[in-house]
């Protein structure tokens, strides 16, 4: 294998350029990015950099000598329009084509929006520029924000501008927000976060329509209100970044489909991070970006599958002056004790925070922590041993019978 080309100046696709000089590929890396940026962290644009505490220069991952340690080919400010596998070529959108023979796929996700949201004032939290845009406008003076989604994105920035003295509506269509994520109970807690953060918690009703000729002046909502607008946040998911791939006979749905070593239907070709559907699971989180590549560069170099990647779930959110830390794989259903701490009888963490289980027939599945952080890590620790040891016993049964 003479050119490896990673299309995804991502997060991923940044580990995986590290993962292909560390396992010893020394040919020729081209990395491709529709951004125009270096790969930089995410996480901090809801949050820190959004109220003006980290700046740009703070979210860089990798620096000079780690660049030039890579010696990789960056094209920037350029998309991928398609792909073509059997001629191994990425086709680029400024008309340029890359020879290549193997493929690393890290496109990641691209924020969902809604009809309407051109308007002056409406913004999504994807992006560097996104983020940008959206501190310029918070700081130009008082706002009336909404944000249209309770999910992780639209609580942190619900946050941040309340951090900032904007008056802050959150507008949630299901019940309670997080609930898909973290179950009924501990979503009231979500909601009691935003509470005491004197956020307005808006549940049970969907958005219809954003008002506003050239700047948008207000949210319409499906039980007939209209909430007054002078900036909108929408934060209602996000889409895996497949559209460059159409028609170039990888199986797509809801993302790259892989098996579980992040390999797709072309063993030349890997897929990582947001984008990837990796064994019917596709997970947008910080830890699956980091610790799929390694497993999908062994895989690429091989030319077949030789390992796979099981990694415990794992994300975590500011929400605040809250830190919100979760492990596992929870379902409807599973019942939930909270082992430390309390929970205070208006619904929100108590001062020292809590601990929370998720069990399942009797095992533990999954771990919540609220500003409890060194019992969630010990926790975490505990149920990745026993993932290990239940999927281990999982593989050795049939051989057994």
């Amino acid at each position: 294998m003479r050119t490896v080309t990673i299309v995804g100046a991502s997060l991923s696709g940044l580990y995986a350029a590290r993962e292909l000089r560390a396992q010893g590929f020394d040919g020729r890396l081209v990395i491709v990015g529709e951004e125009p940026h270096h790969p930089y962290d995410r996480p901090p644009l809801s949050k820190d950099f959004l109220i003006g505490r980290t700046d740009e220069s703070e979210l860089a991952l990798t620096d000079a000598d780690e660049t030039a340690g890579l010696a990789a080919e960056w094209l920037l400010g350029v998309r991928a329009r398609g792909l073509d596998p059997r001629g191994r070529t990425v086709l680029l959108g400024d008309g340029r084509t890359v020879s290549t023979d193997g493929v690393v796929i890290a496109t990641g996700a691209a924020a969902r929006r809604l009809p309407g949201d051109r308007l002056a004032g409406v913004h999504t939290l994807r992006t560097l520029d996104d983020a940008r845009a959206l501190r310029a406008e918070l700081t130009r003076g008082h706002r009336r924000v909404v944000v249209i989604g309770g999910g992780f994105i639209g609580a942190e920035t619900a946050s941040s501008c309340a951090r900032l003295g904007h008056d802050v509506t959150v507008v949630e269509a299901a019940p309670l927000p997080l609930v898909p994520q973290l179950g009924a109970r501990m979503a009231e807690v979500c909601a009691a976060l935003h509470r005491r953060g004197g956020v307005e918690l808006v549940t049970g009703t969907g958005v219809a329509a954003l008002r506003g000729t050239a700047t948008v002046t207000g949210v319409d909502l499906a039980d007939g209100r209209t909430l007054p607008a002078d900036v909108v946040i929408v934060g209602i998911g996000a889409r895996p970044q497949t559209d460059w791939l159409v028609g170039s006979a990888l199986a797509l749905h809801d993302g790259v489909l892989c098996d579980d070593g992040c390999v797709t239907a072309l063993p030349q070709v890997v897929a990582v991070g947001d984008v990837a559907r990796v064994g019917g699971t596709r997970a947008e989180h910080w830890t699956s970006a980091t610790e799929q590549p390694r497993v999908a560069v062994t895989n690429l170099l091989a030319g077949h599958t030789v390992a796979t990647a099981r990694t415990l779930p794992y994300f975590w959110s500011d929400q605040y002056d809250s830190r919100i830390q979760f492990a596992g794989r929870y379902r409807e259903g599973d019942t939930v004790h909270v082992t430390e701490g309390e929970i205070t009888g208006d619904g929100a963490p108590g001062e020292g925070g809590f601990l929370a289980r998720y069990e399942r027939d009797g095992r533990t599945v999954a771990v919540l922590g609220v500003d409890r952080p060194r019992a969630f890590t010990r926790a975490r620790r505990e149920l990745q041993r026993e993932e290990r040891r239940w999927t281990e016993g999982a593989r050795v049964e049939p051989a057994a019978l």
